[in-house]
């Protein structure tokens, strides 16, 4: 009963299952790649300039001008990376994305690297994303502020129960939201510009606030605290990269051909996200907005505290409050849209994740159960992996971005530094193949882009590494090493049962047992016994045995007698029990057989109930279910099921038909 109500519901969440010959029609073109792959890369502009604003802040108010020339390194490395991974997407397009190229050119080790890095990159994707869309939320809906876990946990839950749909479905609700965001921002941009160039651009709520510098900055970005502040700024806005790879790991999903598909797509987010990265930046220097750790501390009104319950709004909500006027209708579009995508940028993540997930159960390094594709053709078991994951991060951190955006860009930018230095040896190995003048031309172009960007990334990597390893990301550091270790683990265990289960000489098809010994347990002489019976008879071993468990005296000579008024010609065993056990007695007595005749087969077979409601199942079969448990660590010894329906089952088969 319980089963057939829960695949009802599994139905109305999910749908209706899919044929194998429907995985075509999953495929995407580039107007769904786009929203799909690229929103975790694209809603980055919605973090990334507060991360960076907020960072430059501990060195007051001077400090925070400098944001333009930080975000313009930014794009930079994001247009390189993005010109790298379409050389990557070219010449690795069966989807294992940097794991297949680390794996492939530079062993085993680096690519469980790089496979770890991603996993953990991937959850934290979803964490980042959705706390981030809570904190906007608040901003059009005040009264929710301190609400932020439960809206970011029930954005998971929801995120993954469209994806179990199927990732053709998730990018259809996805598209027309993620384009309004890209047509939002780049509007509010223009319009933003055009007020600047007449000189009628209004400045920010927080413009008038004085920031008080932490200590150490009092004298602003001089000297070595003031360097190392800058780079962790920049550090902070590389977020903005986060979603690139996403691409060379879906690349399976785009319709053909997909590696030129996938490098438009591509081509596209690395363009569209660096004007949007540029235009929030832009605009937010120029209307002054003034972004703080903790407002209560840091901001001051005219030489005092600000009032007590003030709500610091994001940069873009200051942005669009600035450009368009608060309560507008424009206004409440941008943050509606923010929103939005922030929910849908973790979408990304549910389509990295599982195929990654996916090839790496492939290769042995995860549980197999991650390599197969559920009832709508997605791969259901990463899903629901991933969102596990991301809620146990947002339920941790309590949903603050700023906390979980230290963790964040660590996985990434190690992808993409060893991914980078494995597409250059790829390109070493074809050059010393090709001959034609051509084709070493072009390979020599793909290289050079790849140097530049492995030269890059692990510029960026070192710098993440330095000014961020206190502030939690060695806690992303620890994650990968125990999923390193982890995923080791799994592979090394799969490698020893398959040569454990190998067939050698001593398991020829040809050796036989000496005898097949059949011992029946009986409880009661009832009709169930007497099926398990006559079954154990027609397969007609060279030895049956019956025997029952004397925990009840009264019982066990009632038992006794029933045996004995049916003739049975089969000798029944009584099994003494001092203790009252069951399961012992049985065991001993397996045992026993085992050590007199080591080449015999023992088979038991066990009478049990069919039932068809779920709280039958608990009153019966459980002495059945330990017994089973006990004799499946025997060697040499089978356990046969005998089924006995109760009248219930029938009902239940009914239902199980009509499905």
């Amino acid at each position: 009963m319980v089963l057939t109500i829960f695949n009802a519901v599994k139905r109305v969440l999910v749908g209706k299952p899919f044929r194998n010959d429907r995985l075509a029609h999953t495929l995407l073109p580039k107007r769904i790649a786009l929203p799909i792959f690229a929103s975790d890369a694209l809603s980055s502009v919605a973090y990334a300039p507060d991360e960076i604003l907020l960072t430059l802040a501990l060195a007051g108010v001077s400090a925070v001008t400098i944001a333009p020339w930080v975000g313009l390194a930014v794009m930079v490395v994001l247009l390189t990376v993005v010109a790298s991974y379409r050389q990557n997407v070219h010449a690795y397009p069966s989807g294992g994305g940097d794991y297949e190229i680390a794996n492939v050119n530079l062993g085993k080790y680096a690519g469980l690297t790089v496979a770890a890095a991603l996993l953990v990159d991937y959850v934290l994707t979803v964490a980042v994303s959705m706390s981030s869309a809570a904190t906007y939320l608040t901003t059009a809906v005040p009264s929710l502020h301190g609400q932020q876990a439960a809206i970011a946990t029930i954005g998971v839950v929801i995120l993954a129960l469209v994806n179990l749909r199927g990732i053709r479905e998730a990018g259809s609700v996805f598209a027309v939201p993620t384009y309004i965001f890209m047509a939002s921002i780049l509007g509010m941009t223009a319009v933003g510009v055009f007020q600047a160039v007449t000189g009628q651009l209004a400045q920010a709520p927080s413009a008038a606030f004085t920031i008080v510098p932490q200590p150490e900055f009092d004298q602003g970005l001089v000297g070595l605290a003031g360097a190392f502040l800058l780079l962790r700024a920049f550090s902070s806005g590389a977020a903005a990269l986060t979603g690139v790879e996403a691409i060379s790991n879906g690349v399976p999903n785009f319709k053909k051909p997909k590696s030129k598909n996938a490098a438009t797509t591509l081509l596209l987010l690395g363009v569209i996200a660096s004007a949007m990265l540029a235009g929030i930046i832009y605009l937010a220097n120029a209307t002054k907005v003034h972004i703080v750790q903790d407002p209560a501390t840091e901001f001051l009104l005219n030489g005092k505290p600000l009032p007590e319950g003030y709500i610091q709004n994001p940069a873009i909500s200051q942005i669009a409050q600035t450009v368009f006027g608060a309560g507008s209708i424009p206004f409440y579009v941008v943050v509606a849209a923010t929103g939005v995508i922030l929910v849908f940028a973790s979408n990304t993540a549910f389509n990295g994740f599982p195929v990654l997930g996916s090839i790496l159960a492939q290769d042995g390094y995860l549980p197999r159960q991650l390599r197969t594709r559920g009832d709508r053709l997605a791969f259901s078991n990463g899903v629901l992996a991933l969102a596990a994951g991301a809620l146990v991060l947002i339920l941790a951190f309590n949903a603050d971005v700023t906390k979980l955006i230290q963790l964040y860009i660590v996985g990434v930018f190690i992808s993409f530094t060893m991914s980078q230095l494995g597409m250059i040896r790829h390109w070493g190995r074809e050059l010393k193949l090709s001959k034609d003048p051509s084709v070493r031309l072009r390979i020599i172009k793909s290289r050079t882009i790849n140097t530049l960007g492995f030269g890059m990334t692990a510029l960026v990597l070192v710098i993440v590494l330095i000014t961020k390893f206190s502030q939690g990301a060695w806690i992303a550091l620890l994650a990968m090493f125990v999923l390193f270790l982890i995923m080791w683990s799994i592979r090394a265990h799969y490698d020893n049962v398959a040569k454990e289960l190998a067939v050698d000489e001593d398991s020829s098809p040809r050796a036989l047992p000496t005898r097949v010994h059949a011992v029946l347990l009986v409880s009661h002489v009832r009709k169930p016994v007497l099926r398990a019976l006559a079954y154990a008879r027609a397969s007609r071993p060279s030895r049956l045995d019956a025997i029952t468990v004397d925990i009840s005296p009264e019982e066990t000579e009632a038992t006794v007698a029933d045996w004995e008024k049916l003739e049975i010609p089969v000798p029944l065993t009584v099994l003494a029990s001092p203790f009252r056990e069951t399961v012992t007695p049985i065991m001993e007595y397996i045992k026993s057989m085992r050590r007199d005749s080591p080449r015999d087969l023992i088979v038991v077979y066990i009478p049990e109930y069919v039932v068809g409601k779920w709280w039958e199942q608990l009153v019966h079969n459980q002495t059945a279910l330990r017994i089973k448990t006990r004799l499946h660590f025997e060697p040499g010894v089978m356990v046969a099921s005998v089924p006995w329906q109760l009248k219930s089952s029938e009902e239940a088969k009914k239902l199980q038909d009509i499905q």
